[in-house]
C-alpha cells in the first residue's frame, strides 16, 4: 500500500468484496503478503511477467506454480464449513 492506495490491479478504490474463485483468493493473499511480486518470483522461480499476468487477469498458473505461491506464502486450501439452515 503507498499512501493509503492498494495497489491492488481489480476493485481499485472500492469496499473490498468477498474473493469468489480461488484464483480471486489467492490473488489478494498475494497484495496482502508482505513480500513484494519480485520476491515471490525468486523465491518460487516462476518468471516475474507470468505472474503480473495472473495478477491482471491476463493469464492462468499452472498447478506447480500454484503450490510453490502457497508454500512460499504459507497458505494451505480448507474446506468452508457447511451452515446448518434450521437446525
Amino acid at each position: 500500500m503507498i499512501d493509503g492506495q492498494s495497489r491492488s490491479p481489480y476493485n481499485v478504490g472500492m469496499t473490498p468484496k468477498r474473493a469468489k474463485t480461488l484464483s480471486d483468493q489467492l490473488r489478494r493473499a498475494i497484495e496482502a503478503s508482505e513480500k513484494t511480486r519480485y520476491v515471490i518470483a525468486q523465491e518460487t522461480g516462476i518468471d516475474q511477467a507470468t505472474l503480473s499476468r495472473f495478477m491482471y487477469r491476463k493469464g492462468g498458473l499452472s498447478t506447480r506454480a500454484l503450490d510453490l505461491i502457497a508454500e512460499c506464502l504459507g497458505l494451505e486450501l480448507v474446506a468452508k464449513q457447511p451452515t446448518s439452515k434450521g437446525r
